[in-house]
């Protein structure tokens, strides 16, 4: 990508994303993702209605008046985006394709991040790991991310959630927040995903496109796979197949959200012929009740 192209690219995005992170998801994100814990801040008098737990007993005794302790959150997080930059992310049958929409929610993701002075970092995969940003905090930082997101160029095609899921494990030690970003077309990576959700807080946004739910009737169409290169003829124009390639595809998205209930791992579907920020908002808003 040409550099003036790469500017354009990054200063639209940082326009649409910060506009979207400061009237929707800074206060949500803030009480979505809460800091490591609670640290003393200092004592002062007892007022009706605060926790008697809370009773600093030594200065109560000293003043003879009642003194409670006071706690504020320890807020800084770090967060890493993983990032499918697999040739899957290249279908779009609508407004954009999925690596659009990638690009987009990593991008308001991490805005709200910097804006909560939290670290942001990112692992781009395809079946291997192809960059590592590390956390850091700061708007450039943010803006280098986005750059280096538009201006990827993949050395493979293919996908494997299990290695870049074992990487990231292995290579970030401490807990820390973690999107994955993908649209899960991909196998045997259940196990590898419950292990990094035990270790960190893992949220998976799946991204879908409404052609890989149904089939449009075009008749008998070539069709490649884009990360195999395996070419394969479909009769679009019959309904059994049309029927049959759809219930396919339903149970596939109905086991895959069985997995990430029965994991307890929180998660979003996010069609690229809709906006993604209704169910971005959802899933912030319930994790903010939960907590």
């Amino acid at each position: 990508m040409e550099i003036a192209e790469l500017i354009k690219k990054v200063r639209r995005i940082e326009i649409k994303a910060k506009g979207l992170t400061n009237e929707m998801f800074s206060g949500e994100y803030h009480s979505a993702f809460k800091g490591r814990g609670m640290s003393f801040s200092e004592v002062r008098e007892y007022q009706f209605g605060d926790d008697i737990r809370n009773i600093d007993w030594n200065v109560t005794a000293r003043f003879d008046h009642p003194y409670v302790k006071v706690y504020e959150e320890e807020r800084e997080l770090t967060v890493m985006l993983l990032l499918d930059m697999s040739a899957s992310g290249l279908t779009g049958s609508h407004r954009a394709t999925k690596n659009e929409i990638l690009t987009e929610l990593a991008a308001v993701i991490a805005f709200s991040v910097s804006q909560n002075n939290d670290k942001i970092g990112a692992i781009l995969f395809t079946d291997q790991v192809e960059q590592f940003i590390p956390p850091r905090k700061g708007k450039a930082h943010v803006l280098r991310i986005i750059r280096d997101i538009l201006n990827f160029e993949p050395e493979r095609l293919a996908t494997s959630l299990q290695h870049a899921l074992g990487h990231f494990t292995r290579v970030v030690k401490k807990k820390c927040t973690a999107f994955l970003i993908s649209d899960f077309i991909d196998h045997n990576f259940e196990d590898a995903l419950r292990m990094a959700a035990r270790k960190h807080d893992l949220i998976c946004l799946q991204l879908n496109d409404p052609i890989e739910k149904k089939l449009p009737e075009a008749g008998l169409v070539k069709m490649k796979d884009a990360e195999s290169g395996h070419m394969i003829w479909i009769d679009t124009g019959s309904r059994n197949v049309r029927n049959k390639y759809f219930a396919l595809t339903r149970e596939r998205d109905e086991q895959l959200r069985q997995f990430f209930t029965r994991s307890g791992i929180d998660y979003a579907s996010i069609d690229t012929s809709h906006s993604y920020i209704k169910p971005l908002h959802n899933l912030f808003k319930k994790r903010g009740k939960k907590r």
